[in-house]
């Protein structure tokens, strides 16, 4: 019995001792594993750390672009009104100035008229017994251009009018005092034969005094106003043609009376501010 009870004490102990150890080893299996489920956690703690600084990182450079956007679209919106605004203001200068141009050829236009409606009564007035190789009329732009020959107003090298002369000059005057606003500007040409005398020393002392004469003419016979007179001389250094002929000296030798718009009334039509 004794021997029975010990056998059964060994067994027992034997089969305690089996079954802590294996719980030993299961509880180190299971430590060993937690150990590393703690090994790969903190791994996979530092990778979401490494992540949240790069999405932080990212985050800013976002915030950043949203900001230099929202920058670029408040410049774009003041550029655009700025450009807008400039835009408008161009279109009324431009609108300001079509007026102003418009003023200006309306202003052109009507002097024009004048000076057609002055030419064709030139024309009608002049035509009655002078022959037209004589005198010729043209208007260019706002001006009349009235070219009388030499040989009708003057003898060889001299810078007397003649008395027939003064009959065509009667008739210029009488069309030009019916113009006061117009400038009356005479002009005298040569031909290129030289001219020394003791009155002239060269063929600018006669194309000068020749103007002058017919610009006397205008002003003491017939009352052109003198304020309105001009008198200048060209002498030979603007032909009609040339001067190896006799008869292209005889063209060169003329004597031009301008009417023309006064310079002042001109540019007063320059400066007018349009309305």
């Amino acid at each position: 019995m004794k021997k029975i009870f010990i056998g059964t004490l060994f067994l027992s102990v034997l089969l305690t001792s089996c079954v802590s150890n294996k719980k030993y080893a299961d509880l180190e299996s299971q430590h060993n594993k937690t150990k590393q489920d703690l090994v790969d956690t903190k791994a996979e703690l530092q990778s979401c750390l490494v992540d949240k600084d790069h999405l932080m990182e990212k985050n800013k450079s976002l915030e950043a672009d949203k900001a230099r956007s929202i920058q670029q679209v408040e410049n774009l919106t003041v550029l655009t009104q700025s450009s807008s605004d400039n835009i408008k203001e161009v279109i009324a200068q431009l609108s300001e100035k079509d007026k102003y141009i418009n003023g200006v050829r309306d202003a052109m236009t009507k002097k024009d008229s004048i000076n057609l409606a002055l030419a064709f009564q030139l024309k009608k007035d002049l035509a009655k017994g002078i022959q037209d190789e004589d005198i010729q009329i043209d208007v260019e732009k706002t001006v009349v251009y009235i070219s009388i020959a030499d040989k009708m107003l003057f003898k060889s090298g001299s810078s007397t009018v003649s008395d027939r002369a003064k009959e065509v000059l009667g008739k210029v005057a009488t069309v030009v005092n019916s113009k006061p606003e117009m400038e009356v500007q005479v002009e005298g040409y040569t031909d290129n034969v030289p001219i020394n005398t003791d009155c002239m020393k060269d063929n600018w002392d006669l194309s000068v005094a020749r103007a002058t004469s017919v610009v006397r003419v205008l002003q003491n016979d017939f009352a052109v106003d003198s304020g309105r007179l001009i008198a200048a001389g060209r002498s030979e250094y603007v032909p009609l043609a040339s001067n190896d002929t006799a008869e292209g000296r005889s063209t060169n030798r003329r004597t031009r009376i301008v009417i023309l718009p006064k310079l002042e009334e001109f540019f007063d039509i320059l400066e007018q501010k349009p309305e």
